[in-house]
């Protein structure tokens, strides 16, 4: 179980940056791979997804699904995706404060580039349920879009993955993390913290962090969460960039590179 020594970053002094007070862990514990748990995911592609005999692609573009009344989820289909072939798919989750658009917005020009068809939900509120304490609406919305998207699109399920900037990159940590049966590969863009679920399996996991960042300083954050990670067992890609609380394209492209290189891209 990975340990949680990188508590809080010093409690609630960067709240105002992140929307609430960011706390390591929530109330219980989620089980991976679908199982029992608040941060369990129980949606699959269909069994069809390997082959590419699911449901035919959708048209290029980005589309609400109307999987909430409000703040819906996007999916993002790129243009010139081979007919008839399963498809990788990532997750994106957005940074505290932001929304469905902004999570595509951090990996959908590399993703174009490399083919790969891009899910973004957004939270219920100004952050993502377990950064402030416990998993459970967010969760819900998250396997409604999924379903939605194995639904109707042929997606690969040996090729998912979840990504996300800030609180969203600690948010993919957490549902990666409980949930390797369904998520091959994590991307963790300035994380701040690993949210509290319980693991099960080891997806890889790439983590960037800028050496200037103010909001979530890389000392008391990735610094402490890939030795933790490593410790535990997990092969975790480590980059730092010259740069502040951002994802500057030349680290999305590489984040993208390096999903490929396990074929999710």
């Amino acid at each position: 179980m990975l340990r949680r020594r990188f508590l809080a970053l010093g409690a609630c002094a960067v709240a105002g940056a992140l929307g609430g007070c960011t706390r390591a862990g929530g109330s219980g514990s989620g089980a991976a791979g679908g199982g029992a748990g608040p941060a369990a995911l129980s949606a699959r592609p269909q069994a069809g997804s390997k082959t590419g005999s699911a449901a035919p692609l959708p048209e290029p573009g980005t589309r609400p699904l109307g999987v909430a009344a409000d703040r819906d989820a996007l999916l993002h289909v790129p243009e010139g995706l081979p007919a008839g072939a399963p498809v990788p798919l990532v997750v994106v989750l957005h940074g505290a404060g932001g929304d469905a658009e902004a999570g595509l917005a951090v990996l959908r020009a590399p993703a174009d580039e490399h083919g790969l068809v891009l899910l973004a939900p957004a939270s219920r509120g100004s952050t993502w349920d377990a950064v402030l304490g416990a998993y459970g609406p967010d969760v819900e919305v998250v396997e409604r879009a999924l379903s939605e998207v194995f639904a109707a699109v042929p997606v690969d399920a040996q090729r998912v993955g979840v990504a996300g900037f800030s609180d969203g990159a600690s948010y993919a940590l957490g549902l990666g993390l409980a949930n390797s049966d369904l998520f091959s590969s994590v991307v963790a863009l300035s994380p701040g913290f690993v949210p509290r679920a319980a693991a099960g399996g080891r997806p890889r996991v790439f983590v960037a962090h800028g050496v200037h960042d103010e909001v979530l300083p890389i000392g008391s954050t990735s610094r402490r969460i890939v030795p933790d990670l490593r410790e535990d067992g997990y092969d975790v890609t480590h980059r730092e960039f010259d740069g502040g609380h951002v994802v500057p394209p030349e680290v999305a492209q590489e984040a993208v590179a390096w999903l490929g290189r396990d074929g999710t891209g």
